[in-house]
């Protein structure tokens, strides 16, 4: 199982990124997806997570109203739509894959990861 996460880059403040989770070995709209980041020199934090079942999205307050997360079954991919992006969103990007359906903030839900992506907002 592999998940990839891309989309990252270099945007202004304000301007807007769409981050792509995709799968291999693994279908992801069995399973709760997660979004995590890490900025330079904190701990990992929660971003957003969608559930399987009834696709339930959940925000943390940080990006509510900015961010919505999506599925697109057909391609097995899971996105992060980033808008009014800040200076304070610049950090790496993961997405996670729960085996369970239950969408978690917790980290420890989570068994597979991605490698990271990249998104820097220049102020």
């Amino acid at each position: 199982v592999q998940l990839q996460a891309s989309g990252g880059g270099l945007v202004q403040s304000g301007g807007s990124l769409r981050l792509s989770c995709a799968a291999s070995g693994l279908t992801l709209d069995y399973y709760a997806i997660g979004w995590f980041r890490q900025a330079p020199g904190k701990e990992r934090e929660w971003v957003s997570c969608i559930s399987s079942t009834e696709g339930r999205q959940y925000y943390a307050d940080s990006v509510k109203g900015r961010i919505t997360i999506s599925r697109d079954k057909p391609k097995n991919t899971v996105s992060l739509q980033m808008n009014s992006l800040k200076p304070e969103d610049t950090a790496v990007y993961y997405c996670a894959s729960a085996l369970s359906s239950s969408a978690s903030a917790d980290d420890s839900r989570y068994r597979y990861w991605g490698q990271g992506t990249l998104v820097t907002v220049s102020s």
